[in-house]
């Protein structure tokens, strides 16, 4: 279930958006194989660390996070993985592992691979392992403005299958 404050949010801040329910899927590509769609329609959130500052770095679900492009495009010493004790009180009402990618909402700055932006819909966490959310990426940027720059790598072994969600 999506914690009430995620679509109280959306709601107050009239941004639209529809609830897909599946079965439970821990992996953003997990997630993607649930709705039948491709891991490049799905946005993961990665909580890093970033010289003492915690940041969501929103990515395609099929790709992996590029710390070293994460670092140059912060200008920051470091930036690493956080760990979950490190941030998991500032998403209370969430799962562990499903992370929304609300920086406003959680007071978090937001980073977003430029890929994402040409997408004309994400499917994001919001909360749950078993209903995800999807949303336009013109009303996600309008909602969050987050910083874009290429911070990802495709995975070596991504799932090329693609798939239509409304089909």
């Amino acid at each position: 279930m999506i914690p009430e404050p995620i679509q109280n949010y959306l709601q107050q801040q009239h941004v639209p958006f529809l609830r897909h329910w599946h079965p439970r899927a821990v992996t953003a590509q997990e997630l993607a194989q649930a709705l039948h769609v491709t891991g490049y329609r799905v946005a993961k959130s990665v909580i890093i660390e970033a010289d003492g500052q915690l940041w969501i770095c929103l990515i395609p679900a099929a790709d992996i996070l590029d710390l070293q492009k994460v670092r140059e495009v912060l200008g920051t010493q470091e930036a690493r993985l956080a760990t979950e004790d490190v941030f998991a009180d500032r998403f209370p009402e969430c799962e562990l592992g499903a992370e929304p990618p609300f920086g406003h909402l959680y007071g978090l700055p937001l980073l977003m691979d430029e890929k994402l932006e040409g997408a004309e819909d994400l499917l994001l966490r919001a909360g749950s392992h078993e209903e995800a959310l999807e949303v336009s990426v013109k009303d996600f940027i309008g909602l969050e403005t987050p910083r874009t720059a290429s911070i990802s790598l495709e995975h070596p072994e991504r799932n090329t299958v693609q798939h239509d969600l409304h089909a």
